[in-house]
């Protein structure tokens, strides 16, 4: 939709609230700003748990906004392919939760961070950007977190961008880009979600 601006958090505000998100354009670095014909949502009640995922709940803790630029930096991590989170990126979000906007949702075991996700939280907007393993099920674990913590009453979505073939396997669908900018009004004006009001 747009190339250009900066990473600031209220240029990023002002973007969700509008519908766009960013990501570096290759290889020059500059930020171009995305609005898809196709958005991927996902409801918080429509998320696809299967038993097996179920099951591995229980061998992971979830913690929220704990270890947030620890999950940037899972994300990012340069053997992953088609990265694009880089340095002015990761700045960009370690500042923005800095600001309280931008959260993560963390899983653990041992003592050790295996997984997590983080986006941007304006009132009931989630704005995944986002998600690591280093275990199996891990992201998957701290996807069923957010989804269950967002079932609160209110007006609430996750952003999911794209949807992939694999988002699509866990209850993501893709709406076109007016409805999805019809939801936006409700959403903003719902309150935060306790879960990233407390801290987790």
């Amino acid at each position: 939709m747009a190339v250009g601006a900066d990473l600031e958090p209220a240029t990023l505000l002002a973007a969700y609230s509008r519908g766009l998100f960013p990501m570096p354009l290759k290889p020059e670095g500059r930020i171009g700003w995305w609005s898809p014909p196709e958005r991927g949502v996902l409801e918080p009640d429509g998320l696809i748990v299967h038993r097996s995922l179920r099951r591995a709940c229980r061998r992971f803790d979830v913690r929220v906004d704990t270890a947030f630029a620890e999950v940037v930096d899972g994300c990012a991590d340069p053997s992953r392919p088609h990265g694009w989170i880089d340095d002015q990126m990761r700045t960009a979000y370690v500042r923005l939760h800095h600001a309280g906007l931008a959260h993560s949702v963390e899983t653990w075991r041992d003592g050790e961070l295996v997984g997590g996700l983080y986006g941007v939280a304006v009132g009931g907007l989630f704005a995944g950007e986002s998600m690591f393993y280093r275990t199996r099920d891990a992201s998957k674990v701290a996807l069923v977190a957010l989804a269950a913590g967002l079932q609160d009453g209110f007006s609430r979505l996750i952003d999911v961008q794209w949807a992939t073939p694999h988002l699509l396997s866990l209850g993501v669908s893709a709406i076109p880009r007016p409805q999805y900018l019809r939801r936006l009004p409700a959403l903003l004006a719902s309150p935060l979600p306790a879960m990233f009001r407390s801290g987790g």
